[in-house]
């Protein structure tokens, strides 16, 4: 099997397969390895409030397919990858990249870190806490008052809401699946991105958090061509780019 070695190989292969082929296998651990390319995709203040759940077993892969909606990119899938967002844990994800700045500045008291570098620490521990703190929806729209009120008078960063924050972690989310396809593209491995599905059932299938949320689930397998559901139709491109 040939293997598309480029970057546009693989975007123009990727298509969004419907029915797989129930008699070819994927291996595991190259799924595996496309998920953990996936995790070098850019997010947000490189928060990576995302988690990738690798799903191979049949009594699970069963269980999603009826939440799935029994659409046949589930029924047929040998894999799928559930991308979860986990925005609940943004406590623990700049404690992390606090303590990685730390490291990365050498052992020496804070009181001699460059501006730069206190600039740095300070946005993961006074700014995004300010952000990404909420109670109720309460604090989020308070922030998303002061923002724009700030922005009267000067350029200001207004998306401070709880919906708003909820979005960028779901951006995050969608740019490691785009990723995460594109690689398994490269692989000659196939997917679909799913929405229509039931998130509360695959939570607890998955026994999810209640404070996690379900992005999207990506079937996975080798392609039928009745799988690919007629020729690519795009806008055209002139209708989408506007130049400045």
């Amino acid at each position: 099997m040939e293997i598309n070695t480029s970057l546009i190989d693989a975007i123009n292969y990727r298509r969004s397969v419907r029915i797989y082929d129930e008699t070819k296998e994927i291996d595991a651990e190259i799924v595996k390895k496309c998920i953990d390319q996936a995790t070098l995709s850019p997010s947000s203040s490189n928060m990576q409030l995302w988690e990738f759940h690798h799903i191979v077993s049949s009594k699970i892969l069963n269980q999603l397919s009826i939440a799935c909606l029994d659409q046949s990119a589930a029924k047929t899938a040998k894999q799928l990858v559930v991308i979860v967002v986990r925005k609940d844990l943004w406590k623990q994800r700049t404690k992390a990249n606090a303590a990685y700045l730390k490291n990365s500045f050498g052992n020496k008291p804070e009181s001699e870190y460059s501006s730069r570098e206190q600039f740095a620490l300070n946005y993961y521990q006074k700014l995004l806490p300010f952000i990404y703190a909420d109670f109720l929806g309460i604090f989020g729209a308070i922030k998303y008052i002061i923002g724009w009120v700030i922005g009267l008078f000067k350029p200001s960063y207004r998306q401070l809401s709880n919906a708003d924050m909820r979005i960028v972690a779901h951006k995050s989310a969608g740019l490691a699946a785009q990723t995460f396809m594109l690689s398994m593209a490269a692989k000659n491995y196939d997917t679909c991105p799913m929405e229509g599905i039931d998130t509360l059932r695959i939570k607890k299938i998955l026994n999810l958090p209640t404070s996690s949320e379900i992005n999207m689930v990506i079937s996975c397998g080798i392609r039928k061509p009745e799988g690919v559901y007629g020729d690519r139709f795009r806008i055209p491109f002139e209708s989408v780019y506007k130049q400045w």
